[in-house]
This record gives structure tokens, C-alpha cells and sequence, in this order.
């Protein structure tokens, strides 16, 4: 249970909050490198922490991401002329380049200097994983480029994609990085159907109750939920926490019972405004081969497949729509009756309300990930109110892997498990 005044602090990431503080601190993704495909291609509305911005792609391939009012009469520059090297207002006709500096105003005299001396809000950006990332923070506390392994293997061994999801970002993480829902939200409950879920014949199913254990890094942390599994020792699924927002998951051994691949997956949710976040969703081969055709029809199945995101990025099935919950489906085949891994999170984390009320909570000992990231994240805004740096501003985290194995009973998962979770 938290505090109210503990509660705001962590959901709220407009500028001047100390979490907002935190977060920009960080390099965040802004939208996806498709959305702006070609030069000159039309500009694009991002909002990201509480702020409305725009980014274009200019005549040279450079990005820019402006604040989206032009800083004449503040017009919405998403309307703007995309054309020879800037973003031009269409309401007088100011024209901006990525920098944000205005290179020509048609409604003043051609011999004023007047264009100069106007700059209008502007982030750096960096493209990166087929993502574009910005950062919003001080100039001087710009950290390394976010590096993270699957943002540098060929695209043939990725997997990019995202949706809007409508609730706080801290709803989204939290149940990222909740181990302990995952064999019962996701459950399948008969053998005789072909829907998205968890085999009830997996050793994720048939293990007993997880244990949770966290191991605090200064990137954030990595924790496992730990299952016996008898005499044959205990299940270890493995994750990362990457401050602030990003989530690593194994996918090795599969939620239908397939064979061991080298498969990562993960989410980063970012904050829209304090009650919409935009998840981020990525899944990538670390072992150098292409993810197959099966590989990428997943996404489908999970519940953001082209036909199931709407041109907005929100999902087909949502609030309005009780997302689509089947109860003969609920009833025979799924523990949900949702459709779609990731749909059944949103589901339950926007059912929570635009900002859950943690006050009113009671938590367990399998909530032990939960508690411990909201208490980094607190100190990481004390951390940055007094002039320092929050965790993960480094490079540390670059090769961050998920492990999902078997280990000898009485073993330090840590110990048995460490080679693997980092790449080389």
C-alpha cells in the first residue's frame, strides 16, 4: 500500500514532477521509424510526458521533433508544409529546420533578421531498432544512446510494434513486471482448443505457486519467479527491469509447450499523459538467425496484429467494448475469455481506472518486484530533486538478456543463471 502523496508522485510525468523529472532523464521512444517512412513525408503528432510535439522527417532524412505550436500565433505545426529542409506553418508561413530554428518568415520583409532570433522547442532524437527516441531532459545530463541488444541486430531478427494502451504508465509496468499473474491470466483451460494462452500441460502450469527474488543492479534490477517442479528441480523465469519503463521476458520455452529458441520479448511503456501510455512492444533473435514467418504471425496472436490496431494505435478490442470478453469462451477454453495475451493485460490494467488508487491495495509476497521498483523509482526522483543522477543513465544495461531454465533444487538461480542473462 502506498501513501496518496507516494501514489501521485510515481503516476504523474508532466514537466516540473519529480517523476517527470526522472523521466526525462532518460532517452524515450517517441514513435516508430515507420510513421515517418520517406523525406519530406507528412508530419506526424507525438504527445510524450504531458507535451504536444510534432516530428517530420526533412528533406535530408534528418528528424526533428518541435513542440507542435509554431511560436508565431501558435498554430498546430502538425498542418504544416513538410518541404526543402524544414517544417513550414501553413497560417503565415514560418518555416522551422530539426533544430528548430526559424529559416524564413513569408509574411516579413526578405532583408529581416528577424527569422534568426526565433527557435522554437526542440529534442534531440536518435533512430535506433526501428524507433525514433527522444530526449527531453538537460542538455548536460544527455545519457548514451540506448544501445539495448535488440536495437542492433539486423531487422530480419526483429520486431517492432506498439499500442495505445488508455491508463497510467505505472499500471502498465507494474503488470510487466508481475511474474505471478502470468500462469493464471494466461492460462488456457481445456487442451482441445487452438486460442492464445498458456498450455495447461506446461511446466509454467503444473509448477507450484512462484517465489519471487530480486536482485537490484544499478540499472534497475533482475528478478526471477522461481517454481519447483519437485525432483526435477525449479523453473526459473528470469526478467529484467530497465529503468524506468522497460520490461525483458523470456520466450524460450514457449507459452504452447514448443522447443527452446533463442527469443526475447519486452515491453516499454511510455508515458502519453498521466492517464494514456504508448507500449512499445519488441521481440528479437539473439542467436543471429531471422525471426520465421511463425515468429511474426505471433503477433497476431498476442493481440496487436495489423487487424487488431486501429490507425491511432488504439486496439480493436478496448473499454468500450469490454474487450470482447467471450464468457462460453471464458467458461470452456480460456481463463479470460479475452482474446490475446497482451489484450488480456490491457484489459485488467485499464479496468483498474485511468490512475489506480494504490491506497486501497493489499499485497502479498509475490508483489515483492512491485514494491521494489516503486521504491527505486521514489528514490530516483529524490535522487534527481537533489542534483544527482537516477539509475540507468549509464550503458549497463546494453546486454540485458531474459532466461527462462531448470535449475538444480537448493542452486542460486543468480549464480546458475548469470552468463546467460548478459550477452557477450
Amino acid at each position: 500500500m502506498l501513501t496518496r502523496h507516494d501514489n501521485e508522485t510515481l503516476t504523474r510525468t508532466d514537466q516540473g514532477t519529480p517523476m517527470g523529472d526522472v523521466m526525462r532523464r532518460y532517452w524515450v521512444p517517441a514513435l516508430l521509424a515507420s510513421e515517418l517512412p520517406d523525406p519530406d513525408c507528412p508530419p506526424v503528432r507525438v504527445r510524450l510526458l504531458g507535451e504536444q510535439l510534432v516530428a517530420f522527417r526533412d528533406t535530408q532524412g534528418k528528424i526533428g521533433l518541435l513542440s507542435e505550436f509554431c511560436p508565431h500565433r501558435r498554430t498546430s505545426l502538425f498542418f504544416g508544409r513538410n518541404e526543402e529542409g524544414g517544417l513550414r506553418c501553413v497560417y503565415h508561413g514560418w518555416k522551422f529546420d530539426v533544430s528548430g530554428q526559424c529559416l524564413d518568415m513569408m509574411n516579413e520583409p526578405a532583408n529581416s533578421d528577424y527569422p534568426s532570433k526565433i527557435k522554437t522547442t526542440s529534442y534531440p532524437v536518435v533512430e535506433m531498432g526501428e524507433l525514433i527516441w527522444a530526449y527531453l531532459g538537460p542538455a548536460e545530463n544527455e545519457p548514451p544512446h540506448p544501445k539495448f541488444e535488440w536495437t542492433q541486430v539486423p531487422d530480419d531478427q526483429r520486431l517492432v510494434s506498439k499500442n495505445w494502451q488508455e491508463c497510467n504508465w505505472l499500471q502498465g509496468l507494474e503488470g510487466g513486471i508481475d511474474t505471478a499473474h502470468a500462469p493464471i491470466l494466461h492460462r488456457r483451460i481445456s487442451e482441445n482448443t487452438d486460442r492464445p494462452g498458456i498450455s495447461i500441460s506446461t511446466d509454467l502450469i503444473k509448477a507450484e505457486a512462484a517465489r519471487v527474488d530480486v536482485d537490484r543492479t544499478d540499472y534497475g534490477y533482475r528478478y526471477a519467479g522461481i517454481r519447483s517442479l519437485g525432483d526435477r528441480g525449479e523453473l526459473i523465469r528470469s526478467y529484467h527491469w530497465v529503468m524506468p519503463f522497460h520490461q525483458f521476458r523470456p520466450l524460450q520455452f514457449g507459452y504452447y509447450g514448443q522447443d527452446p529458441r533463442e527469443l526475447i520479448a519486452g515491453h516499454i511503456w511510455v508515458p502519453m499523459d498521466d492517464e494514456n501510455c504508448m507500449v512499445y512492444n519488441w521481440v528479437y533473435n539473439y542467436g543471429g538467425t531471422p525471426l520465421t514467418q511463425a515468429d511474426r504471425d505471433e503477433e497476431i496472436r498476442l493481440g496487436r496484429g495489423p487487424g487488431e490496431v486501429l490507425p491511432d494505435f488504439r486496439t480493436k478490442r478496448n473499454r468500450s467494448n469490454d474487450w470482447m470478453i467471450d464468457r462460453e469462451v471464458q467458461r470452456t477454453e480460456t481463463f479470460t475469455g479475452i482474446e490475446g495475451i497482451n489484450t488480456q493485460d490491457q484489459a485488467i490494467q485499464e479496468s483498474m481506472g485511468p490512475i489506480l488508487d494504490r491506497t486501497n491495495e493489499n499485497l502479498a509476497a509475490s508483489d515483492m518486484a512491485i514494491v521494489i521498483a516503486r521504491r527505486m523509482l521514489l528514490e530516483a526522483a529524490g535522487t534527481v530533486a537533489d542534483g544527482g543522477d537516477p539509475p540507468g543513465v549509464g550503458d549497463s544495461y546494453y546486454n540485458v538478456r531474459a532466461i527462462d531454465a531448470i535449475v538444480p533444487n537448493d542452486s542460486d538461480w543468480k549464480e546458475e543463471l548469470d552468463d546467460r542473462m548478459y550477452g557477450h
